[in-house]
């Protein structure tokens, strides 16, 4: 971890320099998927920057490289009752790789609000386009944006995406069934989505949840199954709420899910073609289920 630098940017955020700057800037070029999961599930070129959302009204934290204009960013919505903060890992990966991430921290309750919820990762992605982040250095270009998020937060990113007009992508993580319905979303989602599935999710089970959200898409839908992950296999550190959930953070998970998500995002938001290996090849350890009809936006 790299000294702490402190930054404050127009909005007041205050951020702390956590991971190493290396010298390139696009990920290598690869011939291989293996070679391409190697690659993403390291951290990328740039120095990342920590910040806290609630300086700006919306409680939260947010991932930036130290500096750079007109970046692609991402809202990240948390599971149920899970903090921001066992997702870090992968904020901090994304923003390494150039991509600006936030993560709201509200709705955190036993039953939060779905609708509201949605409305904050809207919210957050304004807030990301609308400041300069870093003393000015850092900028977001409102053509580039994304929702993502896990379970409840998966479904909730769907919501989002369906009445914010400027989101370019979407990703799920053992995405779950919301309400207001995350599938009527879906339908109206035209934006390339991928959601990764867990397996053996027994807490929002594939068939009744990922399964129909990936079936009810309009626009070019990825679903890509690991097949040994379960629900909370995608999160990091402990929480009281193990003790209510099966299963538990899986590192292996994690880095796989940090080189598909990287990539999926690198190549709808920045076009970047070097990525396409993970976004439409037979990755070892994942199973990618076809829409033939969907799976190309050209």
């Amino acid at each position: 971890m790299a000294p702490t630098v402190g930054a404050s940017d127009s909005a007041g955020l205050r951020c702390s320099a956590v991971t190493p700057t290396r010298q390139s800037t696009r990920p290598s070029a690869t011939k291989s998927v293996k070679d391409a999961v190697a690659e993403l599930s390291r951290p990328g070129p740039h120095e990342v920057l920590r910040g806290d959302l609630g300086l700006v009204g919306v409680p939260g934290i947010v991932f930036a490289p130290a500096e750079g204009l007109g970046l692609p960013a991402v809202a990240f919505g948390h599971d149920w009752l899970q903090p921001p903060a066992r997702y870090a890992d992968l904020l901090r990966h994304l923003a390494s790789w150039g991509i600006v991430t936030a993560a709201p921290a509200g709705h955190r309750g036993v039953l939060p609000s779905h609708a509201r919820f949605a409305a904050d990762l809207r919210t957050a992605l304004d807030v990301c386009a609308g400041v300069r982040l870093g003393e000015g250095r850092i900028s977001v270009d409102s053509r580039r944006m994304a929702v993502a998020g896990h379970g409840i937060g998966g479904g909730v990113a769907l919501l989002a995406a369906a009445s914010h007009p400027r989101v370019s992508a979407v990703v799920t993580l053992a995405p779950a069934q919301t309400r207001p319905s995350a599938v009527d979303a879906a339908r109206t989602i035209t934006a390339p989505t991928l959601h990764i599935v867990a397996g053996k999710d027994t807490v929002a089970p594939p068939a009744g949840h990922a399964e129909p959200l990936a079936a009810a898409g309009s626009g070019p839908v990825w679903q890509r199954t690991l097949p040994k992950a379960e629900h909370t296999s995608f999160l990091q550190g402990t929480h009281w709420t193990d003790l209510l959930l099966a299963g538990g953070p899986n590192a292996k998970v994690r880095r796989l899910t940090k080189a598909l998500v990287t990539g999926f995002l690198l190549h709808h938001l920045l076009d970047e073609e070097r990525t396409e290996l993970l976004v439409d090849g037979k990755v070892p350890g994942t199973e990618l289920v076809a829409h033939p009809s969907r799976t190309r936006t050209s």
